[in-house]
């Protein structure tokens, strides 16, 4: 049983027990979140592929912990000019446990 849905404007492969990363919710640790985007589904015998979505499928989550992703780090430079550009960056996720894919 499994399924891809979509949050943050990424989308996700799923199945009960994953842990993933996703860009942050505003949810607190310990709550549960629903994801109802759900663009694929698998009872493990079927898939259902929604036009755009699948109706009546959910994603279940637990959210476990939010924090920062490791530093990407931006250069930009242009030859001959003597012009050198560095900046980093950390993005927010929110960390959560899937409990439960409905088909």
């Amino acid at each position: 049983m499994y399924a891809v849905f979509q949050t943050g404007g990424k989308q996700f492969r799923v199945e009960p027990g994953y842990r993933i990363r996703v860009p942050t919710l505003a949810a607190e640790p310990g709550e549960t979140v629903t994801f109802d985007r759900v663009l694929l589904a698998s009872d493990g015998s079927e898939i259902s592929v929604g036009a755009p979505l699948v109706s009546g499928a959910t994603v279940t989550a637990e959210v476990l912990r939010h924090g920062r992703d490791k530093k990407v780090v931006i250069f930009k430079r242009k030859r001959r000019k003597g012009f050198r550009l560095k900046k980093g960056h950390r993005q927010w996720f929110t960390e959560v446990l899937v409990s439960q894919v409905v088909v």
